[in-house]
């Protein structure tokens, strides 16, 4: 059997799309490697959000097919967004590519692999709104101490300047079950911390039920023995409630961290981009999350040079930056994508002034980062730990405060040999930039 090459792009909740495949293959006898010059096959599962991921994922296609004249590759099949959003273009513009496979065709990548391997050019293109959902089968690309928890596919909202629901379809949510079972099985495999992800997880539940079943699918998951953590990602602020709220602070499992995509901090831009909050509702659930409990951490995004952003709006979103003080936050500049209504409004920001106004917003942000963590020296966290630094001789870890790979870090110095995955006491000694320094508390 042909050995697999695995290339996965994008967002988390493509990541979980990649270890259903691979478990799927896994089942099927294949066999990966991480050397593309011995692959008989590879798979680029693509991303399309924004036009650096696009590029990215068109880019990945070009160079790994290449190894078809230059190595023992002989099959390439694209899968993901890029795949089921422009499948035409990728037949008729990258000829090295053997087999597609949409969002919610993935459950075919045994045939499309086959059928590519025997010369027999393929397309599995389902409807963008039916289910695909692989239960119980993960091959864990994160460690094996983490891992994240997809608990929805699709989107509702139609934020103007968004193509998700064109290219993932409605809001379709795994039935509470499904999820509780692979939960249980991720953590009897030794995982301690869920991450739960979907393009939106706060209106979970509402195609299932016609009401939000996100606090009930939490208090579940909290019942799970080995569980240590679990953080939310991407929680919109309109749909945040005081239930939601209420769940985080009395269930100690649940990390005091949230999500939360604002965008903008301008009434006029939000409306334009479809939002469905203004500037006062955010700062009022900002308000309600830091009352009910203190020392919670938000993370958020803003999109800048939105088509019509005036200096004004603007203006606005640092005058809110500066406001709230967000724990952590992330600036991209506005991507025209074709087939969204923002594609074509006016007037266009030039990239010149899209890149000034995001350095000027990070600026702001830097410096509330910097405070906050000068803060937190001398207080006592938990870290999880994720590694060690040989060369520095600490060990790499994480705080409730940090998401994988989008957040600070902790470095720990210590003697003890300590597992990935361990959660320990630690007392935060120091903080440099945008991470801390800590020492492992010793128990008395």
């Amino acid at each position: 059997m042909e050995k697999i090459y695995f290339v996965s792009l994008g967002c988390d909740k493509n990541l979980v799309d990649s270890e259903q495949m691979m478990a799927l293959l896994s089942e099927k006898g294949y066999v990966f490697t991480d050397d593309i010059s011995e692959a008989g096959c590879a798979v680029i599962n693509t991303c399309c959000f924004i036009g650096d991921a696009k590029e990215e994922s068109i880019n990945t296609i070009i160079e790994v097919g290449s190894y078809k004249e230059k190595g023992s590759l002989k099959a390439l099949v694209i899968c993901g967004c890029l795949a089921q959003r422009y499948s035409e273009e990728i037949r008729s513009e990258l000829p090295e590519v053997d087999a597609i496979v949409g969002t919610t065709a993935f459950d075919e990548i045994d045939r499309a692999i086959k059928e590519a391997l025997e010369g027999k050019g393929s397309d599995h293109l389902k409807d963008r709104d039916s289910y695909t959902y692989l239960e119980g089968r993960r091959s864990l690309s994160t460690g094996g101490h983490y891992a994240y928890l997809k608990i929805a596919e699709g989107c509702d909202k139609s934020c103007t300047y968004c193509i998700i629901p064109k290219v993932r379809g409605r809001y379709r949510s795994v039935p509470m079950d499904v999820l509780v079972n692979e939960a249980r099985q991720l953590a009897e495999d030794g995982v301690s911390e869920l991450i739960l992800v979907a393009q939106e997880i706060t209106v979970y539940g509402m195609d299932l039920e016609g009401r939000k079943l996100l606090p009930a699918l939490l208090e579940r998951l909290c019942a799970i023995e080995g569980i240590k953590w679990i953080r939310l990602l991407y929680c919109y602020p309109e749909e945040i409630t005081d239930e939601l709220i209420d769940v985080i602070k009395r269930e100690p499992k649940i990390c005091h961290y949230i999500d939360m995509p604002v965008q903008s901090g301008s009434d006029n831009v939000l409306k334009r981009m479809g939002r469905r909050c203004t500037s006062a509702d955010i700062e009022a659930v900002v308000g309600k999350l830091r009352e009910a409990v203190p020392d919670i951490c938000i993370r958020t995004t803003f999109i800048t040079g939105f088509p019509g952003e005036s200096e004004e709006d603007h203006r606005a979103s640092a005058k809110m930056i500066k406001k709230l003080r967000f724990d952590r936050l992330g600036v991209f500049t506005y991507s025209p994508e074709e087939g969204t209504p923002a594609f074509g409004m006016e007037p266009m920001i030039d990239e010149e002034v899209k890149l000034k106004r995001l350095d000027e917003l990070m600026l702001l942000q830097q410096q509330t980062v910097f405070e906050k963590n000068a803060e937190l020296e001398g207080s006592l966290m938990d870290a999880f730990i994720e590694g060690r630094d040989v060369e520095n001789d600490v060990y790499v870890a994480r705080t409730y405060r940090d998401a994988p790979e989008v957040d600070g870090l902790i470095f720990i110095k210590s003697d003890r040999e300590i597992m990935s995955g361990t959660i320990v006491r630690t007392r935060v000694t120091g903080s440099g930039g945008y991470d801390l320094t800590g020492e492992i508390e010793e128990e008395d």
